[in-house]
C-alpha cells in the first residue's frame, strides 16, 4: 500500500477522499494548506480559511489520521493572485481555479507532500485518471468525473504528465449525493457542509472591491451598441479564421452613452450584473471592454449578436497538451468537443493548427468568449488539451 497525502480542504469531497483511501489500506496523511489571509472584498465570514481548518482537523481526528498544516500564501499570492490582478488590468478574464491547480495544488503543495514521503497526492476533485503503456513507458489520461453535474476535469486542464503521475482522485467515480451519504454514514463533520464557492482559497468576493486592492477605480462611460450595428453584417468566411476569431471592435461613435461605470477592468464579456442601468425590456449585457479608453460596450438581450462568435485563437506558446505526444502539427485539423468555461456543455468544434497558433472553429456561435479564460478540448471523456484564449 502507498503513502498518500490528502489535501484536506475542510469540505466534504476531500474528507470522503481521505476516508476511501484509508479504507483501501493506504497510509493517509491529511495536509491543510492556508493560501490566503486577506479578507478584503470577501462576502462571507471574517476568516473563511480558519473555519476550513477547523473542519479539516475534525475530519482527520474522526478518521484517526495525522493532520499537518502548511502556509503557502506567499506562493499563492505570487502565482495566482498577482496573475489575476495583471490579467484584469489588461482587460482579460483569468480563471484563478485553473491556475491554482496547476501552480499550487499540483506543484507547491505536491512538493510539500513529497517532503513528507508521499507516493501520491489525493484531492476531492470529481475527475478520473487512467494509465496506459506505449513501448514500455507509462502515460496518464485525465478523464471527466462520473457525475455529469459535478465534473471538475476542466479545472485540471493544465496539468502535466508529471503532475498526473502523482495524482489520485478517489471520488472521481462517485456521484455527489453518494459522497454526502458516505460522509453522513461515517459521521464526518463536513457531511452537511455547503460546497465552497468563489475564487479558489479566497472565497466569494465582491470582485470590484477585491480588485481595488491593486487596481484603482476610474469612472468611465457605458455605450450601447444596437443589434443593427454595421459590423455584424461582416462575420467573415469560414476560410478567414483570423477574422472569425477576432472580437468585434467598437468606438464610442458606434453607440450612444447610457450610463457610467467604475473602471472597465472590473468587468467581463457576457456580464449582466453590476451595471446599475435599469428600465429595459431585457437585461443589458457587456459585449466588449476597452481598458485603454476606459469604455464599456453593452447590448440589450441575451440574443444580441455582439455576445456571439464562431471562433477563438490560442497563441502557440499557450497551447497545452496533457500528453505532448498527441500535439497537433502545423496544418493539422481535428474534431474535438470543447468548453470555454466550467459547467458549459461541451460544444462540437474543429481545431486548426496554424503557424500563429491554434484556432477553434465552433459548429455553432459561442456566447461570451473572453480573452484570458481557458478553452479545453475533449475526445469523449478524455481531456486532451487546453489553452488560454487570446481573443
Amino acid at each position: 500500500m502507498a503513502k498518500v497525502v490528502v489535501g484536506l480542504s475542510g469540505g466534504v469531497d476531500s474528507s470522503v477522499a481521505a476516508y476511501l483511501l484509508k479504507e483501501q489500506g493506504h497510509e493517509v496523511i491529511g495536509l491543510f494548506m492556508r493560501n490566503w489571509h486577506d479578507t478584503t472584498g470577501t462576502l462571507e465570514g471574517d476568516c473563511p480559511w480558519y473555519d476550513d481548518q477547523v473542519f479539516a482537523e475534525l475530519v482527520a481526528k474522526r478518521l484517526d489520521i495525522p493532520f499537518r498544516f502548511v502556509d503557502l500564501s506567499e506562493e499563492y499570492k505570487k502565482r495566482v493572485v498577482d496573475y489575476m490582478f495583471a490579467e484584469y488590468e489588461k482587460g482579460r478574464t483569468p480563471n484563478p481555479d485553473v491556475l491554482c491547480n496547476r501552480e499550487i495544488k499540483f506543484d507547491v503543495f505536491l512538493k510539500e507532500a513529497l517532503k513528507l514521503g508521499a507516493d501520491y497526492v489525493a484531492t476531492g476533485h470529481y475527475c478520473r485518471k487512467e494509465s496506459y503503456e506505449v513501448d514500455g513507458k507509462t502515460y496518464y489520461r485525465l478523464l471527466a468525473g462520473s457525475d455529469p453535474n459535478k465534473d471538475q476535469s476542466y479545472f485540471l486542464c493544465q496539468l502535466t504528465q508529471e503532475q498526473l503521475r502523482y495524482a489520485l482522485f478517489p471520488i472521481g467515480d462517485m456521484l455527489k449525493p453518494e459522497v454526502r451519504e458516505v460522509a453522513a454514514a461515517q459521521k464526518l463533520a463536513t457531511a452537511k457542509r455547503k460546497d465552497s464557492q468563489g475564487i479558489c482559497f479566497v472565497g466569494k468576493v465582491d470582485l470590484p472591491v477585491f480588485l481595488q486592492q491593486k487596481l484603482a477605480a476610474r469612472e468611465g462611460n457605458v455605450h450601447e451598441i444596437l443589434p443593427t450595428w454595421r459590423g455584424y453584417q461582416h462575420f467573415g468566411e469560414e476560410s478567414d479564421l483570423k477574422k472569425l476569431a477576432e472580437p468585434f471592435h467598437y468606438t464610442v461613435r458606434d453607440g450612444k452613452k447610457v450610463g457610467v461605470h467604475k473602471g472597465a477592468h472590473f468587468y467581463t464579456i457576457g456580464q449582466r450584473k453590476g451595471l446599475g442601468i435599469g428600465g429595459r425590456k431585457e437585461s443589458l449585457f457587456i459585449i466588449a471592454t476597452d481598458v485603454e479608453q476606459n469604455v464599456i460596450y453593452v447590448g440589450e438581450g441575451d440574443s444580441h449578436p455582439g455576445l456571439y462568435r464562431r471562433a477563438l485563437h490560442i497563441k502557440s506558446e499557450e497551447i497545452h497538451w496533457i500528453n505532448p505526444s498527441e500535439e497537433m502539427s502545423l496544418g493539422d485539423t481535428r474534431r474535438y468537443r470543447v468548453r470555454i468555461r466550467y459547467r458549459q456543455p461541451l460544444q462540437d468544434a474543429t481545431l486548426i493548427r496554424k503557424e500563429e497558433g491554434l484556432y477553434i472553429l465552433f459548429d455553432e456561435p459561442q456566447r461570451g468568449i473572453a480573452a484570458g479564460q481557458f478553452a479545453a478540448w475533449y475526445d469523449g471523456d478524455i481531456l486532451v488539451g487546453s489553452g488560454t484564449i487570446n481573443q
